[in-house]
């Protein structure tokens, strides 16, 4: 007997946005920009071909912010300026025109940036060396550079810079939607985390203060795109360079965290661990996804983590998810949501498909 995955088709409404269904394209990192970071013909192609097979959201990957500490990696893109947000035009309409909803993720990397052509230095929260190594598929060598502590100046110009960015998606891009990056240890989430944090000023302390700058940004953003433009931020526990970090306070910080984000206002909260199904902390307790959502009840929540499994992306739906945010399997499956109408079989995902550097391969846009 086959798994019922009609709850997986049904719409869903985002601040006025319908959703033609729950399946979306996680975002991904794919360094395929020109290098003065501007969205190339491959990036239209092959974000096109995740709206043509079915997707109902497309979050792109990590878009750098500002020309000063933002950019993290070789390649990326930005949308610090006119030609950059132009250059994303096509990659949009690509998008819309398949029906899909167009979110653009905003990020600043902070300590761990491996590639800034602005800045031969990084900033984050305190002077803290960030935990692992660069990531070489990113073109990434050896340890993170040590950060510096950022000054209020630079706090405020690193706001601005997601509020101006944003700004440009809508006004100048085209995007439908705004997700601000606040996980997988760029810089509003090393101002989360404890460890990274060390400061005693009103940014950093205790966890209520060390939301302040995601806050912050989510109002600022909203404060140059309007009432009408869906904002959301995605949350974390483990970082790209911290695979197993978890909050210290457990429960009670995911109270905060959540509950902060509904209270400011955030139409979406995009969840992401790696197994999203899991107890976010005690064994037998419940998932991010359900923290998420049993503390922003009226947000709509994404869930990302290993939910290319179509029963695991069923289940998500009654622990809390209302879209499941799908990265490997879309990368095997561009075409999953049309594959899983006409019960195809799916392809399993091949890691060697981001080796030995991540870039966007002609292989996918041959599919």
């Amino acid at each position: 007997m086959g798994i019922d995955t009609s709850a997986l088709f049904a719409p869903v409404v985002i601040n006025g946005h319908t959703v033609k269904n729950r399946l979306a394209v996680a975002p991904m990192t794919r360094i395929s920009a020109s290098e003065d970071g501007r969205a190339t013909e491959t990036m239209t192609r092959y974000y096109k071909r995740f709206a043509r097979g079915g997707f109902g959201a497309i979050s792109t990957e990590g878009i750098y912010t500002d020309q000063a500490f933002s950019q993290g990696y070789v390649q990326q893109p930005g949308m610090t300026d006119e030609p950059q947000a132009s250059a994303w035009k096509p990659v949009v309409r690509g998008i819309k025109s398949n029906g899909a909803l167009a979110i653009a993720q905003l990020m600043h990397a902070g300590a761990i940036s491996q590639g800034n052509r602005f800045r031969d230095t990084t900033v984050g929260p305190s002077p803290v060396q960030p935990k692992g190594e660069q990531m070489t598929f990113y073109h990434g060598r050896g340890a993170y550079a040590l950060p510096a502590a950022m000054t209020e100046e630079q706090i405020a110009d690193a706001i601005d810079g997601f509020a101006e960015s944003a700004r440009r998606a809508i006004e100048i891009a085209g995007f439908d939607a705004i997700e601000i990056h606040g996980a997988n240890g760029y810089l509003l989430d090393q101002f989360l985390t404890d460890y990274a944090n060390t400061r005693a000023d009103p940014w950093g302390g205790a966890t209520a203060n060390r939301m302040r700058l995601i806050l912050e940004t989510l109002s600022a953003v909203r404060a140059k795109v309007g009432p009408k433009v869906p904002v959301g931020v995605r949350i974390s526990q483990g970082k790209v360079n911290d695979h197993r970090h978890r909050w210290a306070d457990g429960e009670r910080d995911a109270e905060i965290v959540f509950g902060s984000l509904a209270e400011a206002g955030a139409d979406f909260i995009h969840v992401t661990e790696f197994e999203a199904w899991n107890p976010a902390f005690a064994p037998g307790g419940p998932s991010l996804m359900r923290l998420a959502k049993r503390h922003a009840p009226k947000v709509a929540i994404f869930a990302n983590g290993s939910l290319h499994n179509l029963e695991q992306a069923v289940a998500a739906l009654d622990d809390g998810a209302d879209i499941v945010a799908i990265g490997r399997g879309a990368l095997a499956n561009p075409d999953l949501p049309k594959r899983l109408l006409e019960r195809g079989t799916l392809d399993d995902f091949d890691p060697a498909l981001l080796g030995p550097i991540a870039n966007i391969k002609n292989s996918e846009l041959a599919m």
